[in-house]
């Protein structure tokens, strides 16, 4: 963009009628950081970045903090904090409030925080002498604030996999107050927790597409007992650290310069998964070496987040487009997800890019590596499936959908997910997805998520809206681009008038008239 465009661009944002002040303050941000100059990039990378082969999901040119930040909120209630001048959290109503003050604190590529924590193991060693009743009120004028102060659908806490009062009074308070955030995540663990809290996590699912539930075990292998969270769009992450960058490679567009399916796997793909290794490098050296992020962080000072516990994340999409291409390159007609050839050579494909992530290192990266991610879409996306996806509207019956995606889940250690989209008898009969779920998880899914029909509450690509507000918006013509899955398909919904009061900054990064 020419200096003059910009200028033009941000005069746009001041004068726009549907944005509030911060957000016009969120996007003129985003715009000043993007006149400065990219990080310095070998030709070929910065022409995979430019033809749009690679996408750094528009984190900005200058990277001068990590795109998700997960602090120790435990130890931060247990010591205080001297730059916020807080004593430790002497019962519940402090732990509570040092929370609420604590999370305008924490950074994130939406400028909001994404992960709250771990909120029923944080809590619960506040709760004394309190009573189920006492505690009830407490939580949902809490869970509210949350929602109206920190409106980002991307927040994410995350509750179990034991079982406690405030873990069943949290499941309780979301599925009545239906908010768009937080989002939330059940972690499952089939050795410590009960039948019936995974049963009461179900139900929920089957009224409000909430939560997500995550295989606790998994998890477990690879950061180690409740040493990671689960944040924004299913992204795991070592607690005490976070994921540095997002860097994703758009297999569709490595398909199309591919000759055939061997070329894919042995030259072309390798090529740009260098590349993409080559920007995450870029972008992680500006951060460690010239933002002095770690150096004036107090959550560094404190000891409430490592430096070496940030992860790059080394992100995937457009699966489903890249198999049609290579195959259609070999006279074959045949679409992943329906078709054993194309699902066989889709899990061929993970595996190949799970190898490469394994053995290449990174300049700056928990244990040395990025990690593996699914990345499940943005608005500007067109043409692409999200991540491993099977393409929407095209799924097969429940139990063949997760059979089939359910070989991808080992491969990517930083998240994934495939939301099933099931009828709304369902709600009926809980038991069934609550046998959908555990059969996923023993057939090695690593997460499971559920859009319920006639629920007003769906997911996204990974976040939540509700539907009549989405209506609503059509209806009065707000200007939000975002994209959104309705029971088998998704649409762009253009809001014309005025912005949700629940949006997703990491959906659309820059603002578009």
């Amino acid at each position: 963009m020419t200096e003059q465009s910009v200028i033009q661009h941000c005069q746009q944002i001041v004068e726009n009628p549907t944005l509030s002040p911060e957000q016009k303050r969120h996007f003129l941000a985003l715009e000043a950081e993007n006149m400065l100059p990219y990080p310095s990039l070998p030709n070929d990378a910065a022409k995979a970045l430019d033809e749009r082969v690679i996408c750094d999901m528009y984190e900005g040119h200058a990277p001068y903090k990590p795109r998700y930040v997960l602090p120790d909120y435990a130890k931060f209630l247990a010591q205080g904090s001297r730059y916020l001048e807080l004593e430790p959290a002497q019962d519940f109503d402090d732990a509570l409030n040092m929370l609420t003050i604590l999370y305008h604190h924490v950074p994130s590529v939406t400028s909001m925080p994404v992960y709250l924590g771990r909120i029923d193991k944080i809590l619960l060693p506040y709760v004394g002498e309190l009573t189920e009743e006492q505690l009830y009120p407490k939580l949902k004028r809490f869970w509210r604030y949350l929602d109206r102060t920190l409106p980002d659908a991307f927040m994410h806490a995350n509750i179990g996999p034991e079982d406690s009062i405030i873990t069943r009074l949290i499941l309780k308070v979301d599925v009545e107050l239906q908010q768009v955030a937080p989002n939330l995540t059940f972690i499952y663990d089939a050795n410590s927790t009960p039948s019936d809290l995974l049963h009461q996590a179900i139900t929920n699912i089957c009224h409000s597409s909430k939560p997500h539930i995550a295989n606790g075990i998994l998890q477990d292998a690879v950061f180690g007992k409740d040493e990671y969270g689960i944040v924004s769009c299913y992204n795991s992450l070592p607690q005490s650290g976070g994921g540095s960058t997002l860097v994703r490679i758009n297999l569709k567009e490595v398909a199309k310069r591919s000759q055939s399916s061997h070329d894919f796997l042995e030259n072309v793909l390798p090529f740009y998964m260098q590349k993409q290794i080559e920007i995450i490098d870029a972008r992680c050296e500006f951060l460690y070496e010239k933002s002095n992020f770690f150096e004036q962080s107090f959550l560094v000072e404190e000891g409430l987040i490592s430096p070496d516990r940030f992860a790059p994340m080394f992100g995937i999409y457009g699966m489903a487009e890249a198999v049609a291409l290579l195959l259609e390159k070999e006279g074959k007609q045949v679409a992943y997800g329906d078709n054993e050839s194309a699902n066989k050579l889709s899990y061929i494909i993970s595996e190949k890019l799970a190898q490469f992530v394994a053995d290449t290192p990174v300049k700056y990266g928990w244990k040395q590596r990025a990690m593996l991610h699914a990345q499940s879409g943005i608005s500007s996306d067109i043409g692409t499936t999200p991540a491993t996806r099977i393409p929407y509207g095209t799924e097969p019956d429940p139990v063949t959908h997760l059979m089939t995606v359910a070989p991808h889940h080992q491969f990517y250690t930083s998240g994934i997910s495939d939301i099933l989209t099931v009828d709304e008898t369902i709600k009926q009969n809980p038991d069934a997805l609550m046998q959908l779920c555990l059969g996923a998880f023993s057939s090695g899914l690593r997460e499971f998520t559920a859009n319920v029909g006639g629920n007003d509450l769906v997911r996204v690509t990974g976040y939540m809206v509700r539907l009549s507000d989405l209506k609503k918006y059509k209806e009065e013509g707000s200007r939000l681009n975002t994209t959104w899955l309705g029971d088998e398909a998704t649409a762009n919904c253009h809001i014309t008038e005025r912005k949700p009061r629940v949006i997703s900054h990491e959906q659309q990064m820059r603002f578009n008239k």
